[in-house]
């Protein structure tokens, strides 16, 4: 009994901690739940007026109405699932006096019939400051006016408006052939169940493995385990 009594006690320690971790997993699971419940709400909640100072953590989602004056602006190169490769239209959106970010929604390299203002329009749409660029994100090229990634702060430095997006889920009196790409919570990563299921299976597996280890150990013999 004295050669099991290690690799037993070592056995359920590890099946306790990765039993732990399973468990912890699944109280992130529940807070994540919950804060995506939390912004879909946001997002989906009555559209105010567009505030004279938007603030990055106060008004992130923010549910927003405006109108004003579309001009030309950049392209961010996006892919949308089962539609493929094409652009954010991302225009000025003069609203006399300020001028903001405006994200018309999604273009198709094939398509070549947006027209590109200046029109005058009003939208519906949530404000967003998206962070999308990291180490691997290739350097905007300003000529062509293309991107590859929003950065609200940087765009906004290049065209001139105030550092503030709108992302548009409605364009009213619209000329253009973009498709809004609204703001959602799709793109907000959720694995903590995946993580979960890992863990509790590396727990099972540890258990089998420290079980076969012991029987492997024991001695064959009347009153021992075989």
């Amino acid at each position: 009994m004295r050669r099991i009594i290690p690799p037993l006690i070592f056995g359920l320690a590890g099946a306790a901690l990765l039993i732990w971790l399973g468990i912890w997993q699944l109280e992130r699971l529940a807070w994540k739940e919950a804060a995506l419940a939390n912004i879909e709400a946001r997002i989906a909640a009555s559209p105010v007026d567009l505030p004279e100072k938007p603030d990055p953590a106060r008004d992130k989602y923010l549910p927003v109405t405006a109108r004003g004056i579309a001009r030309p602006g950049l392209r961010v190169l996006v892919s949308v699932k089962n539609i493929g490769p094409g652009y954010r239209m991302i225009s000025i959106l003069d609203l006399g006096g300020r001028q903001v970010l405006l994200d018309r929604g999604f273009l198709s390299l094939e398509d070549h019939t947006d027209f590109s203002g200046p029109h005058e329009i009003s939208v519906m749409g949530n404000l967003h400051w998206p962070d999308e660029v990291d180490g691997f994100t290739p350097e905007p090229d300003i000529e062509k006016g293309l991107w590859f990634a929003r950065d609200v702060p940087a765009m906004a430095a290049e065209l001139g408006t105030e550092p503030t997006l709108i992302v548009a889920r409605e364009i009213k009196a619209s000329p253009y052939s973009t498709t809004p790409l609204p703001v959602g919570t799709e793109g907000i990563p959720n694995d903590h169940l995946n993580y979960a299921i890992t863990w509790f299976s590396l727990a099972a597996v540890w258990i089998v493995m420290t079980g076969y280890y012991i029987w492997r150990r024991a001695p064959v013999g009347k009153g021992t385990l075989a």
